[in-house]
């Protein structure tokens, strides 16, 4: 039974509304408009949104550590696909590569999503997973985001309009030093938007 692959890009990030403490991922069909969305952990949320914003850690978070080992060891990541959907939870696949061999490591789909983020590969699902847990967006007028948007379902951004710049400053670095990456992106858009008017 041949089945149809269908690549997928991170399209959002952002705090779950049906769950407390838990986060969605979003994928979308890379040229259709189909989105996957996939409930993930926060500690996940914040691997996969550190990559996304290229922010720096100042020690390597445990997907970075993934790949450095990978890259000390020459294994390569190809690409991630996602394989099956049961009972409401993803599997995936981590498809690897020596210099004379192919292999499939199973993984959780967030832990697949972090690392593809950070190794740049394409991350694939099959379309009967699309069929089943896919919802169809309408027809989107910006066709092409550039980059996928990072959002908090719990609107931080109306107490930042209350803070300084200094202030602002502040609470970054220490939103930073607690690795609440997240958080910080938010921040972090705030005093872009301030700068730019």
């Amino acid at each position: 039974m041949g089945m149809k692959k269908t690549e997928l890009e991170i399209v959002a990030l952002s705090h779950s509304i049906t769950q407390t403490h838990s986060y969605a991922v979003v994928l979308g069909e890379v040229n259709g408009l189909r989105r996957l969305p996939i409930v993930i952990g926060g500690f996940e949320a914040q691997a996969i949104a550190v990559a996304l914003e290229r922010m720096n850690p100042s020690r390597p978070l445990t997907h970075d550590l993934m790949k450095n080992f990978m890259l000390a060891f020459n294994i390569e990541l190809h690409e991630v696909i996602i394989t099956d959907l049961q009972e409401g939870i993803f599997y995936s696949k981590l498809v690897c590569s020596t210099t004379n061999d192919t292999i499939e490591i199973d993984s959780r789909t967030s832990d697949a999503l972090a690392l593809a983020v950070r190794f740049g590969c394409p991350i694939y699902t099959y379309d009967n997973i699309l069929e089943r847990a896919g919802i169809l967006m309408e027809e989107d007028n910006n066709k092409k985001k550039s980059s996928p948007s990072v959002t908090s379902e719990t609107n931080p951004e109306d107490d930042l309009k209350k803070l300084s710049l200094p202030e602002l400053q502040t609470l970054l670095n220490e939103i930073l030093e607690q690795e609440d990456y997240i958080k910080a992106i938010s921040i972090r858009d705030e005093i872009k938007t301030r700068k730019k008017n």
